[in-house]
């Protein structure tokens, strides 16, 4: 199956999965959650993988949802049962990548915003550049975060930490502060993360693959034990925010460069 946004490579257990979509923002788009949700779920029968490493370009991992993508826009025009199919995909891909039973690990480049933190999250280990950085701008953005990411990051970082990322959302978590936080596991010289990350990868394809995917199992088990009963409205508000007066204001904000007037709509 081939992608035109996403690359897999193998060697032996192996494989590593790229997107870049050639605009060296690698924007959240419709198309590209596609695709990331079918690289993720072809891994699903793989018995012959055992350590995958995600990444994006030497300038970025991704920028976020595209607000600019006219299928994006179009889903709002949608009747409701269909527009919250739609708005399920980012947490389907979350979930999906979560799910595979291979190891995983995240190599951060430039910067991971929004859409790309959340998916960052749902992996295993995260590796960053020096001069990297995470982002989650949906409450700027008048939108809730959904994706599931919230659990994941409460695992990760704590309940305050966790608000002071979401609800501080214009201010960037460096690499250094993502380290000393738990939020990123290695951070490596700029350019260096998808190499550092390949390096972590051939380590745990050289351990047994039947004990690594229950060994993940069981941690992800523990850690997410109460993650689906307590967010399983994570997609309506997501909904809900975006239909907000505030969502469109900050969006046409974004567009026109200027400061957004928020009224609590």
């Amino acid at each position: 199956m081939g992608w035109d946004f996403v690359t897999v490579e193998r060697d032996g257990a192996v494989a590593i999965v790229r997107i870049d979509r050639g605009d060296g923002l690698n924007a959240m788009s419709a198309k590209l959650l596609r695709e990331l949700t079918e690289v993720a779920q072809s891994f699903s029968d793989d018995l012959k993988t055992t350590a995958i490493v995600l990444t994006g370009t030497q300038k970025a991992f991704c920028a976020g949802r595209d607000l600019r993508d006219p299928e994006i826009v179009a889903n709002n025009a949608k009747p409701l049962l269909a527009r919250r199919r739609l708005a399920g995909g980012g947490a389907r891909l979350c979930q999906a990548w979560e799910d595979i039973e291979a190891f995983t690990i995240c190599a951060v480049e430039g910067f991971a915003v929004g859409a790309g933190l959340a998916i960052s999250l749902a992996l295993d280990l995260r590796v960053m550049g020096a001069g990297a950085h995470f982002r989650a701008p949906e409450i700027a953005l008048g939108l809730s975060m959904g994706w599931g990411a919230i659990p994941r990051l409460i695992n990760l970082v704590g309940p305050a930490r966790a608000k002071q990322i979401l609800i501080l959302s214009n201010q960037r978590v460096s690499a250094e502060t993502a380290l000393g936080w738990g939020l990123a596991q290695e951070v490596a010289p700029d350019g260096q993360a998808a190499a550092r990350a390949l390096e972590i990868a051939v380590e745990a394809a050289a351990m047994p693959p039947l004990t690594v995917r229950l060994t993940k199992q069981a941690v992800n088990a523990v850690a997410n034990a109460t993650a689906k009963a307590s967010i399983y409205m994570d997609t309506e508000q997501l909904m809900l925010t975006n239909l907000s007066g505030d969502h469109k204001e900050a969006v046409e904000a974004f567009k026109a460069k200027r400061k957004p007037r928020f009224t609590g709509d």
